[in-house]
C-alpha cells in the first residue's frame, strides 16, 4: 500500500546536492581546513537537512583509518604521583575538545621513555596518528623521533620548533619568552639575575629560554656571568637545589628567572626558608603559567603559553598531515603574566 522503504541518505547524495565530489564531502564533514569555509558550511547544512549521520565503521573501512588519535604522555617529574608535568595536563582539555569537533576519538596513554611507544600505535592500526607530550632527555628521545619519521608514522609533538628537528613540531616562542621575562626584571631594577634550567641540547626548550635570557642581558649591556646559571630539569627539587647552591657559593643575586614554574616554586620556597623576602630581596619569574603559579605566596610572575590554541593547533596539524597536506613546524607567541613575585627592587 505504501511505497518502498525510505533510504538512508549517503555522502553521495550530499555531494550531488552541493555540486562537489564525495571526497570533498568527507573532508568537509571532518572540518578539514583543505575545504573552504563557505563550502564546508554549505555541505554541513545539507547534511543536517538530510539528517545524515557519518557511519564511522564504514568510513574507517574505506579509508583504512581508525578515526582515532593517540596522545602519549611521557614520564616527567611532577609534584604528585602522576609523573605528568602539570603543564601538559592543562593542555589535555583543548586537545580532547578539538578531537571531538573533528569527529575523532582520542586514546590517551602514559608511557615510559624507554618503552616501545615509537612502534606500537600506528603500526597496530590503533591510531591514525600520534600526539607526543613530554620527552625527558631530548638527546635520547631524538633517536625515537628519527625512527618514527623513517617508518612513515604520522605524529606531531610539543617542543622546540626548529628547522633541523625530526618530524613535525609545534611549540611556543621559548627564546622570545625568556627575553620578555628578563627584560621585565631589568626594568624593575634587578641587576644580578640568576637563571635556573639546563642550558644544553639535552633540554632544547630550556636552552632556548636561556638564550632569551642572554639576549636581554646583552642588549642591556650586562655581561653573561656563568656563575649565575644553575642546571635544573622541570621539578621543584631542581629549584631547591639550585638556590641552595647559589646561596652557599656566596654569589650575589637579586632575581631568578626559572625555566619552568615547577623550578620557580621550589626556588621560592628555598629563598624564603633562607630568611629572604620575595620580591623585596629576590624577584622570581617562571615559565609555563601552570595553575599552581597563581596560588604561590606571593603569586608567581610567569611566561604564559596559550594552551587552548596549542591543543587545537596540535590536533589540526596532525590531521592535516594524515590527509597528506604540507604542514610546517611553528612557534606560538607567548605573553608575560605579571604577578607579585617580581615587583620593583627596593630603592
Amino acid at each position: 500500500m505504501g511505497g518502498s522503504p525510505s533510504r538512508k541518505p549517503t555522502s553521495f547524495d550530499i555531494a550531488y546536492l552541493a555540486g562537489v565530489s564525495q571526497p570533498t564531502v568527507s573532508r568537509a564533514l571532518r572540518n578539514s581546513p583543505s575545504v573552504s569555509p563557505a563550502t564546508r558550511e554549505k555541505i554541513q547544512k545539507i547534511a543536517k537537512e538530510l539528517n545524515y549521520k557519518v557511519d564511522k565503521n564504514a568510513s574507517s573501512l574505506r579509508s583504512q583509518q581508525s578515526n582515532t588519535l593517540a596522545l602519549l604522555f611521557f614520564e616527567d617529574p611532577a609534584p604528585d604521583d602522576s609523573l605528568i608535568n602539570p603543564f601538559f595536563l592543562s593542555m589535555l582539555g583543548s586537545i580532547t575538545r578539538q578531537c571531538a569537533r573533528r569527529g575523532y576519538d582520542l586514546l590517551i596513554s602514559f608511557q615510559q621513555l624507554s618503552g616501545d611507544w615509537h612502534t606500537d600505535y600506528q603500526d597496530s592500526h590503533r591510531a591514525d596518528g600520534i600526539i607526543l607530550l613530554g620527552y625527558g632527555d631530548y638527546e635520547d628521545y631524538r633517536d625515537r623521533l628519527t625512527h618514527l619519521v623513517g617508518q612513515g608514522t604520522h605524529f606531531v609533538r610539543w617542543g622546540l620548533a626548529g628547522t633541523d628537528e625530526p618530524g613535525l613540531t609545534l611549540g611556543s616562542d621559548n627564546r622570545g619568552g625568556g627575553k620578555k621575562a628578563v627584560q621585565h626584571l631589568l626594568e624593575n631594577g634587578r641587576k644580578n639575575i640568576a637563571f635556573i634550567g639546563t642550558a644544553s641540547s639535552h633540554a632544547p626548550e630550556f636552552e632556548a629560554r636561556w638564550l632569551g635570557y642572554c639576549d636581554a642581558l646583552t642588549e642591556a649591556g650586562i655581561a653573561i656571568d656563568p656563575a649565575l646559571q644553575r642546571d635544573g630539569f622541570s621539578s621543584e627539587e631542581s629549584g631547591v637545589d639550585a638556590v641552595q647552591s647559589l646561596i652557599a657559593s656566596g654569589q650575589k643575586f637579586d632575581a631568578i628567572f626559572a625555566a619552568s614554574d615547577l623550578i620557580a616554586i621550589g626556588a621560592m620556597r628555598t629563598v624564603q626558608e633562607a630568611g629572604l623576602k620575595i620580591p623585596e630581596d629576590i624577584a622570581v619569574v617562571g615559565f609555563d603559567d601552570i595553575p599552581a603559579s597563581a596560588m604561590t605566596a606571593p603569586p608567581l610572575t610567569t611566561v604564559t603559553q596559550d594552551l587552548k590554541t596549542a591543543g587545537e593547533a596540535l590536533v589540526t596539524a596532525l590531521l592535516q598531515q594524515i590527509a597528506g597536506e604540507k604542514v610546517e613546524s611553528s612557534a606560538l607567541p607567548v605573553k608575560l603574566m605579571v604577578r607579585d613575585s617580581s615587583a620593583a627592587a627596593k630603592p
